[in-house]
């Protein structure tokens, strides 16, 4: 799997590594890549079935995982801080404990080892409902998520996967759509089995506002990272990387260190 990648700031300087969310890419993590390449070379990936890298089933931690590691085998001299948005934290945290001695530290962005259950149904059901074939501008395309996609945000997050072929003016969705369907209840459950343990610096950086922040997981989070530590940012949602950048690229920079 030759996952595609963005790289940010200069040979030499500590290497960190960015794992995307479900339905996201590199893309989404341009902006706090670029605050961070003063200090960092930073590389941000897009996960099978996302973004440009290739589709193929199954769409599994399993299979993700090996898909990191023999990226990182390729392109990194030395263990990376890993870094994981929801999708891409779950993978983090079962990469982190499968084979600890492949990362130097872990940062998992606001999501828990927990079953989320459900919460991309309407959101695929809207994209399958999207008659690509009859588009002729991503407005059309909205129009047609918008009875399976109430939030706004959302349509135009989901939009952002939507690409429009110069030669021909067709339309079609950038990501497998149909694989991550098909192991959509993988996805959402808990990556992470019992006796499950990563023993190195961790940090869980969570959105005060986000439906993602369940309290009720903090105890249990310590029995896979007992030397975790956690940082609420109350006034962000799920995507703390956008919705209070600069906060958050300090407390990554800071766990991060030289």
């Amino acid at each position: 799997m030759d996952l595609h990648f963005r790289e940010f700031g200069e040979e030499g300087s500590p290497v960190v590594v960015v794992l995307h969310g479900l339905l996201g890419s590199s893309r989404n993590w341009q902006a706090a890549a670029q605050m961070m390449a003063s200090k960092y070379h930073v590389y941000c990936l897009d996960l099978r079935n996302h973004g440009s890298s290739p589709w193929e089933s199954p769409h599994t931690y399993e299979a993700m995982v090996e898909d990191v590691l023999q990226w990182m085998d390729e392109y990194l001299d030395a263990a990376p801080v890993l870094v994981g948005h929801s999708m891409g934290g779950k993978l983090a945290m079962r990469l982190s404990c499968q084979f600890p001695k492949a990362i130097r530290k872990l940062v998992v962005v606001d999501i828990f080892p927990h079953l989320y259950p459900k919460h991309h149904d309407n959101d695929f059901a809207g994209m399958k409902a999207v008659d690509l074939d009859s588009l002729k501008s991503r407005t059309d395309a909205e129009a047609q998520l918008e009875p399976h996609v109430a939030s706004w945000s959302m349509r135009k997050f989901l939009l952002t996967n939507l690409i429009k072929d110069e030669e021909t003016g067709a339309f079609r969705w950038q990501v497998n759509i149909d694989a991550i369907i098909e192991d959509r209840r993988i996805i959402e459950d808990t990556p992470l089995e019992e006796g499950d343990r990563y023993d190195g610096d961790a940090l869980f950086i969570m959105g005060g506002k986000s439906r993602y922040f369940v309290r009720d997981e903090i105890p249990n989070l310590r029995n896979y990272f007992p030397a975790s530590a956690i940082e609420v940012l109350p006034n962000s949602g799920h995507n703390p990387h956008f919705e209070c950048r600069e906060e958050f690229v300090a407390l990554l920079t800071e766990f991060v260190g030289d």
